[in-house]
């Protein structure tokens, strides 16, 4: 049974950005602790997104249970309050079976507001949503996330110029509450109320962008053209929020005549890349992360063992 030394519930949290080795290390870190993982990524809660999204293999799987993987359709809606409900409920429930709560993942909005929680977000304004409209409406391309930019530059470079949805909320928000999105006004809690210990996995940047851009062309060389071919005869549209995910849009814009698969491989390496430079920027405002990296740790194996030692220092199971 887990029997921690703290009066406080434990919960360990390990972060960073994608393709730094977080799923390999947590299987290599229940070899040595009992443990469940949480994952914490918004693409692997759609079912049928198994080769884009990166998923841990069945391997992985059958060696450490994983929550909140495959839990919605594609043309469902998934955000951050639902997976904090879902992350505290799944979090509960293994403690109660005795076993230490890891949650895994990149997705640094679903880390936070599990930390911290959400107040809840100002309710549309469809007044000033029209308005917008109207302003946009004969300006040049993507006026509209500039005008985000000038006004919330962090949610900017989060957002795509393409996704008009987004672009209109953030502003909304901004324009209601006064500040950017993601401030701490927007957080509840600045006290989680776990014995925490939250840690971020990192390399240096080269050699994670040679990781990225070989796990591409595995991804490719797997049949990601064949899995979004797949999404779009059973009516999954690329417009969907799930299908504009790395890989997905550009494989439905080669599908559709777009793109050719080298220039759409291009784009995937690209994105993959400031992608993980975005995560890199998140984590890093993370008061309460301590990074670790993993070739000086020895490697994933090596970076499971340093973890192990810290949750036993940090007195997080008996």
């Amino acid at each position: 049974m887990l029997t921690p030394g703290h009066a406080r519930p434990p919960l360990v949290v390990i972060a960073g950005p994608t393709g730094v080795g977080k799923t390999e290390v947590v299987v290599h870190l229940a070899q040595r602790l009992p443990l469940e993982v949480v994952s914490a990524d918004s693409r692997q809660v759609y079912r049928r997104m198994n080769i884009g999204t990166g998923k841990p293999t069945p391997a992985q799987l059958a060696a450490v249970r994983h929550d909140l993987i495959d839990v919605v359709d594609p043309d469902e809606h998934y955000h951050a309050a639902r997976f904090r409900s879902e992350a505290l409920a799944a979090i509960e429930a293994i403690r109660q079976r005795g076993r230490l709560p890891v949650v895994v993942g990149g997705t640094g909005l679903y880390i936070r507001s599990l930390l911290r929680g959400l107040h809840p977000a100002p309710p549309g304004d469809p007044e000033f949503r029209r308005a917008l409209e109207e302003w946009a409406r004969g300006r040049e391309a993507f006026a509209l996330h500039r005008r985000l930019a000038r006004v919330d530059p962090e949610a900017a470079r989060r957002i795509s110029p393409k996704d008009k949805v987004r672009i209109i909320r953030a502003l909304e928000i901004q324009h209601q509450t006064g500040q950017p999105l993601g401030t701490p006004s927007h957080w509840r809690e600045t006290d989680p109320p776990w014995a925490l210990l939250m840690v971020g996995l990192t390399m240096p940047r080269p050699l994670l962008a040679q990781i990225l851009r070989a796990r591409v062309d595995a991804m490719v060389a797997c049949g990601l053209r064949a899995e979004v071919e797949m999404l779009l005869e059973a009516g999954y549209h690329e417009s969907l929020s799930a299908m504009k995910g790395i890989g997905y849009r550009h494989f439905a814009w080669v599908i559709r005549g777009r793109l050719t698969e080298a220039e759409a491989i291009r784009l995937m390496k690209r994105d993959t890349l400031r992608y993980a430079k975005r995560q890199w920027t998140w984590f890093a405002r993370e008061p309460e992360l301590q990074w670790m990296d993993v070739r000086a740790a020895g490697g994933l194996e090596g970076a499971a063992e340093a973890l192990a030692k810290l949750i036993e220092q940090e007195k997080l199971v008996g």
